[in-house]
Protein backbone atom coordinates (compact mmCIF):
# COMPACT_ATOMS: atom_id res chain seq x y z
CA UNK A 1 0.00 0.00 0.00
CA UNK A 2 1.76 2.99 -0.95
CA UNK A 3 1.20 5.97 1.16
CA UNK A 4 -1.08 8.83 0.02
CA UNK A 5 -1.66 10.66 3.32
CA UNK A 6 -0.29 13.86 4.04
CA UNK A 7 3.06 14.25 5.98
CA UNK A 8 4.63 17.12 7.59
CA UNK A 9 8.18 17.33 9.30
CA UNK A 10 7.01 16.79 12.71
CA UNK A 11 6.43 12.85 11.33
CA UNK A 12 9.93 12.84 10.19
CA UNK A 13 12.89 11.68 11.89
CA UNK A 14 17.12 11.52 10.97
CA UNK A 15 19.01 8.52 11.61
CA UNK A 16 23.19 8.45 11.25
CA UNK A 17 24.92 5.36 10.44
CA UNK A 18 28.46 4.22 9.07
CA UNK A 19 29.45 3.33 5.95
CA UNK A 20 32.30 0.44 5.84
CA UNK A 21 36.28 1.37 5.64
CA UNK A 22 38.39 3.96 6.99
CA UNK A 23 36.05 6.83 6.29
CA UNK A 24 33.19 5.01 7.74
CA UNK A 25 35.50 4.66 11.35
CA UNK A 26 35.83 8.29 11.40
CA UNK A 27 32.49 8.96 11.07
CA UNK A 28 31.67 6.31 14.10
CA UNK A 29 34.05 7.67 16.17
CA UNK A 30 32.35 10.90 16.08
CA UNK A 31 28.77 9.79 16.32
CA UNK A 32 29.63 7.52 19.42
CA UNK A 33 31.21 10.67 20.86
CA UNK A 34 28.44 12.63 20.27
CA UNK A 35 25.39 10.04 20.58
CA UNK A 36 24.53 11.40 17.15
CA UNK A 37 22.89 8.34 16.19
CA UNK A 38 19.13 10.30 15.66
CA UNK A 39 20.04 13.47 14.69
CA UNK A 40 17.74 16.10 16.81
CA UNK A 41 16.30 19.43 16.49
CA UNK A 42 16.70 19.58 12.67
CA UNK A 43 14.48 21.67 10.57
CA UNK A 44 14.75 22.39 6.72
CA UNK A 45 15.83 18.87 5.14
CA UNK A 46 16.44 19.12 1.28
CA UNK A 47 17.00 16.34 -0.49
CA UNK A 48 17.57 16.67 -4.07
CA UNK A 49 18.43 14.13 -7.12
CA UNK A 50 19.34 15.61 -10.74
CA UNK A 51 20.38 13.48 -13.62
CA UNK A 52 22.59 14.78 -16.18
CA UNK A 53 20.15 14.75 -19.34
CA UNK A 54 21.72 15.49 -22.26
CA UNK A 55 19.46 16.58 -25.44
CA UNK A 56 20.39 15.43 -29.32
CA UNK A 57 19.84 17.55 -31.35
CA UNK A 58 20.06 16.84 -35.17
CA UNK A 59 20.70 19.61 -38.21
CA UNK A 60 17.82 20.94 -39.09
CA UNK A 61 15.11 20.05 -36.16
CA UNK A 62 14.28 22.47 -33.47
CA UNK A 63 13.04 19.62 -30.76
CA UNK A 64 15.65 17.14 -29.72
CA UNK A 65 15.57 13.25 -31.05
CA UNK A 66 16.74 11.73 -27.99
CA UNK A 67 17.18 12.67 -24.40
CA UNK A 68 20.39 10.37 -23.24
CA UNK A 69 20.78 10.03 -19.90
CA UNK A 70 24.04 10.86 -17.89
CA UNK A 71 25.68 11.39 -14.40
CA UNK A 72 22.98 11.75 -11.01
CA UNK A 73 23.66 14.23 -8.52
CA UNK A 74 22.43 13.44 -5.26
CA UNK A 75 22.79 16.39 -2.56
CA UNK A 76 21.08 18.09 0.23
CA UNK A 77 21.04 20.49 3.49
CA UNK A 78 20.06 20.35 7.34
CA UNK A 79 19.46 23.15 9.29
CA UNK A 80 20.20 22.11 13.16
CA UNK A 81 19.29 23.86 16.00
CA UNK A 82 22.01 21.96 18.60
CA UNK A 83 25.60 23.64 17.85
CA UNK A 84 28.13 21.00 19.41
CA UNK A 85 30.41 20.32 17.03
CA UNK A 86 29.53 17.24 15.89
CA UNK A 87 28.41 17.74 12.42
CA UNK A 88 31.47 20.04 12.03
CA UNK A 89 33.61 17.02 12.85
CA UNK A 90 31.80 15.03 10.31
CA UNK A 91 32.97 17.17 7.31
CA UNK A 92 36.45 17.70 8.76
CA UNK A 93 37.50 15.13 10.75
CA UNK A 94 40.82 14.57 12.25
CA UNK A 95 41.47 18.17 10.96
CA UNK A 96 38.67 19.62 13.72
CA UNK A 97 41.37 19.36 16.17
CA UNK A 98 44.29 20.20 14.59
CA UNK A 99 46.04 21.39 11.22
CA UNK A 100 47.25 18.11 10.52
CA UNK A 101 50.81 17.84 8.63
CA UNK A 102 49.41 15.81 5.94
CA UNK A 103 46.54 14.58 4.17
CA UNK A 104 43.52 12.94 6.05
CA UNK A 105 40.40 11.28 5.85
CA UNK A 106 36.90 12.74 5.78
CA UNK A 107 33.92 11.09 7.76
CA UNK A 108 31.42 9.12 5.33
CA UNK A 109 28.14 7.79 6.71
CA UNK A 110 24.90 6.97 5.67
CA UNK A 111 21.47 8.90 6.98
CA UNK A 112 17.74 7.30 6.70
CA UNK A 113 15.23 9.74 6.95
CA UNK A 114 11.80 8.01 8.29
CA UNK A 115 8.36 9.39 7.74
CA UNK A 116 5.88 7.86 9.72
CA UNK A 117 2.47 9.45 10.19
CA UNK A 118 1.46 8.22 13.84
CA UNK A 119 -2.16 8.13 12.88
CA UNK A 120 -1.19 5.62 9.91
CA UNK A 121 0.84 3.24 11.65
CA UNK A 122 1.38 0.52 9.21
CA UNK A 123 2.55 3.28 6.84
CA UNK A 124 5.69 4.83 6.33
CA UNK A 125 8.45 6.05 3.98
CA UNK A 126 12.17 5.71 4.22
CA UNK A 127 14.82 7.37 2.20
CA UNK A 128 18.23 6.13 2.85
CA UNK A 129 21.45 8.13 1.62
CA UNK A 130 24.54 5.86 1.39
CA UNK A 131 28.17 7.27 1.48
CA UNK A 132 27.39 10.57 2.25
CA UNK A 133 29.77 13.58 2.35
CA UNK A 134 29.58 16.85 4.49
CA UNK A 135 30.65 19.53 1.55
CA UNK A 136 29.59 22.40 3.35
CA UNK A 137 28.98 23.93 7.28
CA UNK A 138 27.72 27.35 8.47
CA UNK A 139 25.68 28.86 11.34
CA UNK A 140 24.46 32.42 11.61
CA UNK A 141 23.84 34.10 15.35
CA UNK A 142 20.73 36.78 14.64
CA UNK A 143 19.90 39.02 17.24
CA UNK A 144 16.44 37.92 17.98
CA UNK A 145 15.88 34.18 16.65
CA UNK A 146 17.65 30.50 17.40
CA UNK A 147 21.56 30.13 16.58
CA UNK A 148 21.20 27.37 13.84
CA UNK A 149 23.99 25.35 11.69
CA UNK A 150 23.54 24.25 8.57
CA UNK A 151 25.36 21.94 6.82
CA UNK A 152 25.20 20.78 2.86
CA UNK A 153 26.03 17.32 1.57
CA UNK A 154 26.50 14.96 -1.40
CA UNK A 155 25.72 11.49 -1.59
CA UNK A 156 26.87 7.97 -3.56
CA UNK A 157 23.26 6.81 -3.75
CA UNK A 158 20.37 5.86 -2.29
CA UNK A 159 17.23 4.16 -1.86
CA UNK A 160 13.83 4.34 -1.00
CA UNK A 161 11.18 2.54 0.83
CA UNK A 162 7.55 2.71 0.75
CA UNK A 163 6.08 0.29 3.32
CA UNK A 164 2.42 -0.56 4.28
Amino acid sequence: MANTSVLTGADGSITLSTSEGAEGELAQGVIDTYELLTVGRVQNVAVSVRSDVKPFHEIGQRYPTELRYGNIHIAGTIGRAYINGALLRLLLGEGADSRPAASWNQPSFNITVLLDNPALAEVNNTLTLYGVKIDGWSYGVPEDDFVLEQVSFQAMNLTVADEG
